[in-house]
């Protein structure tokens, strides 16, 4: 564990979070190295160690900040609405999910380098992130949406969760990919977030009530 205050350790922490997540806006994944954040920070590479043992750390730490954001704007949904319609709710998901891009980009990317080289206590810290969010969920379907009872909302679980690791690539393109649809003459669709977001959840929510 790296000496000093707790206050400094979570600076330093947060420090090496925020560089790694703004090289990330302009690089791929496996562009980015050690050596890269730590330019981005105001210490040296070597300390990053004492934080972090590999990349994939950095990133599986970011991609458990972004769950946790997931599951408190639920959380916050429940607490601020008394009742939603299932159009309602497919929509305040959909922004939901709008709201945290960087969630969907890691979701499609790279996620089995991230977690076989993690260390299995920042696995752990993770996965729990990933659980309680996937708990908010349950319990905004359970609040909204009686009706569904337990089995409609684990066969939800079951769709929403794979549906969301596809949501990135489908609606976020580049020029390149553009293009490169165009000249093999593949006709598409392009939705955003929201829209694709939304269209599934409420044709998926309104077949299983």
């Amino acid at each position: 564990m790296p000496k000093g205050s707790a206050e400094r350790t979570n600076a330093r922490r947060e420090e090496i979070l925020a560089a790694c997540r703004k090289l990330y806006e302009t690089m791929s994944f496996k562009e980015i190295s050690l050596k890269e954040i730590g330019q981005q920070t105001s210490f040296t590479r070597t300390s990053i160690y004492n934080y972090f043992e590999t990349k994939e750390e950095i990133f599986l730490a970011l991609f458990q900040r972004e769950y946790e954001c997931f599951a408190r704007d639920l959380d916050e949904l429940c607490g601020r609405e008394e009742t939603l319609s299932l159009d309602a709710l497919a929509s305040e998901l959909a922004h939901a999910l709008e709201r945290r891009p960087l969630m969907l980009k890691l979701l499609s990317m790279n996620l089995y380098d991230m977690e076989a080289n993690s260390r299995m206590e920042r696995l752990v810290e993770f996965k729990t992130a990933y659980g309680e969010s996937s708990a908010a969920l349950d319990r905004c379907l359970q609040k909204f949406l009686p009706g569904l009872g337990e089995e409609g909302r684990r066969t939800f679980l079951y769709a929403f969760l794979p549906f969301v690791y596809g949501l990135y690539p489908y609606t976020v393109v580049t020029d390149k990919q553009r293009q490169a649809m165009e000249e093999a003459g593949v006709a598409y669709v392009y939705m955003s977030t929201y829209e694709m977001a939304y269209t599934f959840l409420r044709s998926l929510l309104g077949g299983l009530l």
